[in-house]
Formats: structure tokens, sequence, C-alpha cells
């Protein structure tokens, strides 16, 4: 690490973080957050969800497995930079086929090693999200907060369009029973992967896709799929949902997906003081009265006030920490949504039994 060059990390309320460059030497903006996971490092920097997002890794120890070529859930890095305590150029991963870092040259994804994440992450925690800079090119404090303060709000932010597929595509199993249309938000690829297994063939539709284009694949059910960004500044997204809905047919929506589906139904969505971004989040199914642990990563949440007012939304699952809605329903039709990831890889694998709910209402619309 020490013929690193240096790098420095400011954030927008003027803090100040001295570390080493790591990945693309360069400059990079983002909201700054933290995740919590211990394992998983390469399923969540390819994760589209955490586009636009400088993430803080608080496990000491990034890099040390590599990147193996079965575990990305997209095509590339996708968050806007990292931050880590320490990285390990070397991995000891047999099965790996090469380095985080040449991963991160790749990508062309800026990060910053050696910095006290605990200390970073108390100070987020106390004073709530806000944007970031990193550069491992421009070491003069002042030109950063200038070009910082540039940088776009999460707050109204729609980034989906940046991450989504532009041309559909198919996955077809050799046991094909169902057929689903899945809109694409930013759709991690474990999401298809759980749906095939259960038999699904499953067609990824373009985010300006219309209930038209869906509706030509005769699906059995629509899936709402993850992705970045602020569900309140996607107009044209609320509003084909809006008519999924009305089609009386399954759908199933996760994270972006579900708050999407609740602002298609009248709910409102704020944004959260720190988001939830970890593999470890407790979670309480109601109508079973079980817990479920969960991966987890979202900055925005659906407004609990607005679900009360709402007597055709039933909530499903509450996160434990904090009491935020992790889980709807309709009360009038086989829709539901939740908050976290339930095709969670590496796990856990506590919420699988979401895609089976999904199979099981569709085998009901189909008779």
């Amino acid at each position: 690490m020490d013929s690193r060059k240096p790098a420095v990390l400011v954030l927008a309320d003027g803090t100040v973080y001295q570390g080493l460059s790591i990945g693309k030497i360069g400059t990079t903006t983002g909201e700054i957050a933290f995740n919590t996971g211990m394992t998983g490092y390469q399923e969540v920097f390819t994760d589209p969800s955490y586009f636009g997002q400088i993430l803080i890794m608080t496990t000491a120890h990034i890099g040390n497995y590599g990147m193996h070529s079965d575990e990305i859930e997209s095509d590339s890095i996708k968050i806007a930079g990292l931050v880590t305590k320490k990285f390990s150029e070397i991995y000891s991963r047999p099965s790996a086929v090469g380095s985080l870092e040449e991963q991160m040259e790749h990508s062309e994804t800026v990060g910053i090693a050696d910095i006290d994440t605990r200390a970073l992450v108390r100070h987020i925690r106390s004073k709530g999200a806000m944007n970031a800079i990193i550069s491992s090119e421009i070491l003069d404090v002042d030109v950063l907060k200038e070009k910082l303060a540039k940088a776009p709000s999460m707050d109204g932010l729609e980034l989906s369009s940046k991450v989504a597929t532009n041309e559909a595509y198919e996955v077809k199993p050799d046991n094909a029973q169902f057929k689903v249309s899945l809109i694409d938000f930013g759709v991690k690829k474990n999401i298809v992967r759980c749906l095939a297994e259960r038999g699904c063939y499953v067609k990824v539709f373009p985010l300006n896709s219309t209930k038209a284009d869906m509706d030509a694949f005769q699906p059995d059910g629509y899936m709402l799929s993850n992705g970045p960004g602020d569900p309140s500044a996607m107009p044209s997204s609320i509003q084909l949902v809006g008519e999924l809905v009305n089609s009386g047919k399954p759908i199933f929506g996760i994270c972006l997906g579900h708050q999407i589906l609740g602002l298609s139904q009248g709910l409102k969505t704020e944004k959260m003081f720190n988001g939830h971004r970890g593999i470890n989040h407790p979670i309480k199914n109601l109508k079973t009265g079980k817990g479920e642990i969960t991966s987890q990563n979202h900055g925005f949440v659906i407004s609990k006030d607005s679900v009360k007012a709402n007597p055709k939304v039933n909530v499903t699952h509450v996160h434990l920490n904090d009491d935020t809605i992790a889980g709807i329903e309709l009360t009038d039709k086989p829709v539901f949504s939740v908050q976290y990831h339930p095709e969670a890889s590496a796990g856990p694998h506590d919420s699988r039994y979401l895609f089976d709910q999904f199979i099981a209402n569709m085998k009901q619309y189909k008779k």
C-alpha cells in the first residue's frame, strides 16, 4: 500500500479525511452511505441500486477474496466510489478470476483506503446522509469543495435510466411453467435467477416500456425490480405500475419497485436520515409473526402516515430497528412488495419464500 498515491475524501459539511488511493486515479462525487455487511462486497459493488453512491464498507478488510465470475449482479461495478479501512491488493481465493483493484480500474471506480471508517460512519450516523467527493488527482480541499457544491442531491434524482437495460431480453429455463414480464429499474441478476429457478420464463423490459409492450409477452404476472435514486422522480414509471395493478394480475415488487408500487397507489415516500444498507437487518412478518434477517439497500421509504390513510393497503412487514415499513400488500388484488432483497446473494436466504408466494399467486390467477 505504501506505493499508493495520496487521496482525499471531503464531505458536504466540510469534514476532510486523508488516505491512500485505490482503483482508478481520478475524482468522483456521490451521496455517501455505509454498508454493514461482513461478506459479499462483490455483489454489493455490482448492485445497480448503489448507482450514484460513494460507499463505505464497515468491514475492515476489503478485496481479500478477489472477484468471482458467478457473483456479479450486473455487468460492472455500479458504486460511484469506495471508502475502506484496509484494501487488499492480493487475494487468496483459488476460484477468483482477478483482483478487486483490477475490476475497479476496469470500471473506472475511484476509491480511498486507510481511512478510519469507524469514525466516518459515526459521523454520518449523527449528521445524516450527505454528498461527498473523493479525489486522488486533486488534493486541494478548497477546489474539491467547489466541485462538491455542484453535485446533485439524491433527493429528487432519477437514476434508473442510467442503469436499466435499453433492449428487452429473455431468460427461459427448461421447465418454464409461468411467464413473467419484469420492468427493469436497475434489476439485480439474482432476481431473474430466483424466478427462473422456480420455472418462470422471464422477459426483462426497458424502463420506458408500456403496458402494451409488457402484455405482448402474455405474462402470468409482473415483477417490479430494484433500482437507484428517488422513486418520486419517476412519474411515468409510477403511472405504468398503476396500470399494471389495475390489470388484476399478480405483481411482486422489490425495493425501488416496492416504493413505486406504493406511489402508484397514492402513498408517499420520504428520504431517510440514514438509509438501511447491510445484510443483517431484522424484519418482522406481521402475518406469520416470524422474524427474518434480511439484506437491505435503500435511502427512501414509504411513509407510515400515508399507509394509515389508505384502507386498500396492508402493512405486511416492519423493520424491527426503527419500525419503518418493510412490506405492503393490496387488500383487493394479488399484489405485494417488500423494501428489502429476498434474492440476496451472498445471503441471507430467510426471505426467499416471497418468490414462492408470487408463484402461488400466479398459479391461483391462472386457474
